[in-house]
């Protein structure tokens, strides 16, 4: 058994948001459990049904948006029928004891990825992927300045019922609120606090450490090797402008974050160049999920820096990324209980996996 699969029993801390703990079992893989299936692929191009395929546009709001404007469009933006926040009223916030409210504020926006119904990302063009991403931003930055009360742009994607998807036509979602998600609040926080003790970004240095520290832990008494760390063991894919990394702390068995190899806070200063590599990072990082986990169910999301902060440190402290979390478990009571994530599988022996693939 290669050392990466030896069995772990630990809790690993993450070191992003030290509050956050994952507990990596690897004997528990064998337990008889309930995992998420994969889905079976709808591979139609179009299907006469959809709201999001091309030429039913009329099930849909009218377009915020099209790419391109005229003609057959590639990548179009609706409002969401069933927003979780809206701008059609605006309600004062009420306290009342130590129950208060906030105006439930916002934009809820579907952004339909591709004309192609059953596309995955893996088989979109890198060019349309850059296309999507500079999308994302382009409408990230039209919301934040339609409104001063907006302080957070979230973007995300569900792909499969067990990740929150109701239509399987691929999209993904935007959704503008009034307050900025304690996740990326206790991300920001924490890389400052970092910041200010070390005077570098938390996430510079997790890359940094990825790409060129080892080492070897002894035990005490024997002398055996517990443990070696090997430079690039938790690196799945590399581009020029990005990485794609397997956390140590992994909440999620095959989770992986692509962030930009060089510092920059907020993703709304990507240059082009940076998006397209962007773009072929996540094809061929999304390639390789597919080849080891077939057609699994997902959720990524887009951690930035949220706007109208009065944090002075928090453009050098702040790293903006791309987290990618396959749901191939079901969370146990356990799990649901206690706040702490359990990963049946090591991340160092997952990200081994995923690097064995040949992608052309």
């Amino acid at each position: 058994m290669a050392d990466t699969e030896k069995t772990i029993r630990e809790i690993r801390i993450n070191p992003i948001v030290p509050s956050e703990s994952v507990l990596v079992a690897t004997a528990r893989s064998m337990r008889p459990k309930k995992a998420e299936e994969p889905l079976a692929r709808d591979t139609r191009a179009h299907v006469d049904t959809c709201p999001f395929c091309r030429g039913n546009e009329g099930m849909t709001p009218p377009a915020i948006a099209a790419y391109p404007e005229g003609g057959d469009w590639d990548i179009r933006i609706v409002q969401n029928l069933y927003p979780v926040l809206g701008d059609d009223r605006e309600n004062p916030a009420l306290t009342f004891g130590l129950q208060q409210t906030i105006d439930g504020y916002g934009r809820h926006e579907v952004i339909i990825d591709h004309h192609s119904h059953g596309i995955a990302i893996k088989e979109m063009s890198e060019t349309h992927l850059a296309r999507l991403f500079s999308v994302y931003r382009e409408r990230m930055q039209q919301l934040y300045t339609s409104n001063k009360r907006l302080r957070y742009v979230f973007v995300f994607k569900n792909y499969g019922p067990a990740a929150g998807a109701s239509i399987a036509h691929t999209h993904s979602q935007i959704i503008a609120m009034p307050v900025v998600p304690d996740n990326v609040q206790d991300e920001v926080e924490n890389s400052r606090r970092f910041y200010q003790k070390h005077q570098r970004c938390i996430f510079c240095s997790l890359i940094d450490e990825a790409l060129t520290f080892e080492a070897t832990l002894y035990d005490r008494e024997s002398g055996e090797i517990r443990r070696k760390i090997d430079v690039g063991q938790f690196v799945v894919e590399r581009g020029q402008k990005f990485i794609a990394i397997k956390p140590f702390a992994s909440r999620f068995e095959w989770e992986l974050h692509i962030l930009p190899l060089a510092h920059q806070s907020d993703f709304l200063a990507a240059t082009p160049e940076d998006i397209a590599d962007l773009a072929r990072v996540l094809r061929r990082t999304m390639a390789r999920l597919d080849a080891v986990l077939g057609n699994a169910q997902y959720n990524y999301f887009l951690h930035s820096l949220p706007h109208g902060t009065d944090c002075s440190d928090c453009n050098a402290s702040y790293h903006w990324h791309l987290e990618i979390c396959p749901r191939t478990s079901i969370p146990s009571g356990f799990e649901l209980g206690s706040g702490l994530f359990v990963n049946t599988i090591s991340p160092e022996a997952a990200a081994a996996r995923l690097r064995a693939v040949r992608i052309d």
